[in-house]
């Protein structure tokens, strides 16, 4: 197991804003195209923008801190561990054809998601273990 300053964590958590934030403008910017490229309804697109926005939010306040609170990171991380989870059946059981550019985006994007929720997990566990020292 490793663990994650706070200010790696803070870093960590600033990344994952500011990919759900790009994720969800391209998603709403470019859901017609984007579906035809992928395979993924428009619709579906569009739900995972909105989505995404509640979780890049999430993660902006818990990087403005100097502390991010442990609980939240947790969250975070929760979210993120279950958007990969979504992200596999996606790939996998939902029935859809996606192109091999979809089965790829949906795979890259849960890979980073992962390592993402991993690291703040582990960032999480660190703060946690401090605030009860």
């Amino acid at each position: 197991m490793f663990t994650v300053s706070a200010s790696t964590l803070r870093r960590v958590l600033w990344l994952d804003a500011a990919s759900c934030l790009g994720m969800g403008l391209s998603h709403l910017a470019l859901s017609e195209p984007l579906s035809g490229w992928t395979g993924i309804p428009a619709t579906w697109l569009q739900v995972a923008a909105l989505v995404v926005f509640g979780a890049a939010s999430l993660a902006a306040w818990l990087a403005s801190r100097a502390e991010p609170p442990a609980g939240g990171v947790k969250l975070l991380a929760v979210g993120n561990f279950a958007w990969v989870a979504a992200s596999l059946w996606l790939a996998f059981g939902a029935g859809l054809s996606l192109t091999a550019l979809g089965l790829g985006w949906v795979l890259a994007q849960a890979l980073m998601v992962l390592v993402l929720a991993e690291l703040e997990w582990a960032g999480a566990r660190r703060a946690q273990g401090l605030a009860m020292a």
